[in-house]
């Protein structure tokens, strides 16, 4: 729905599927997972308000709340727009590419894309998807274990810092998945120690630098011994 660093928009496909009825995202950032399997019982927490304050806004929004939200020009801040609170930090998140929390000034990239109308009308067009869903601030430590499908994506050990709430004890967030009642799909890439991660799929960023997706699992994956490559 919305641009977020780490966003699995790219990757998502490549992740195994849920083999529960009940997804759990208990560090929920854009939530690509949930996205993708939609029409599940749907769980989303993360311990950064905003970005909760932005899925509860989505959840209870109409197809005209998001197509008439203005047309961004680069450069316009977003504070003069004469926007509620929520909307200046959904379209805040628009206003650049894999940003962390809310910018004000429009990029030049959102500002060339003409407000990323496109962009909203595909929001908008989806909005049904995710009035079923629960979603709350919390943090994972407060969750209930139950028997679900856990995709676990929180900052990674090596590059999470750039997230607002990236204080995280790895230690005792690998033991915490390891008990994890059902599915356990956990996210990283191979500079990570607090797991067993298997490679995943090689990515080329923004940056021209490659890094390599990886993941863990308590199910058998089909990851043991295969790569792939994706360029951004």
């Amino acid at each position: 729905m919305f641009s977020y660093y780490g966003s699995k928009s790219k990757v998502v496909n490549y992740y195994p599927p849920p083999k529960y009825e009940k997804i759990i995202e208990p560090f929920a950032g854009s939530a690509r997972y949930s996205l993708k399997y939609w029409d599940r019982d749907i769980r989303l927490v993360d311990k950064y308000e905003v970005i909760i304050r932005i899925w509860k806004w989505l959840q209870q929004c109409s197809y005209n709340d998001i197509i008439n939200l203005p047309k961004f020009e680069t450069g316009v801040d977003l504070r003069t727009c004469n926007l509620s609170e929520e909307e200046l930090l959904f379209c805040g998140m628009c206003a650049g590419i894999a940003s962390t929390q809310p910018r004000f000034k429009v990029s030049m990239f959102a500002g060339e894309q003409n407000g990323r109308k496109n962009r909203f009308k595909n929001i908008a067009d989806n909005l049904h998807k995710i009035k079923h869903w629960q979603i709350e601030c919390d943090d994972y430590i407060n969750l209930k274990n139950e028997e679900a499908t856990w995709f676990i994506d929180p900052p990674y050990q090596f590059g999470g810092h750039a997230y607002i709430e990236n204080k995280i004890d790895y230690e005792y967030l690998g033991n915490w998945c390891k008990e994890r009642m059902g599915q356990t799909i956990v996210c990283e890439n191979t500079k990570a120690d607090w797991l067993p991660f298997t490679p995943m799929t090689t990515m080329r960023g923004a940056n021209q630098q490659f890094t390599t997706e990886a993941l863990w699992s308590n199910i058998q994956t089909n990851y043991s011994n295969v790569q792939t490559t994706i360029n951004f």
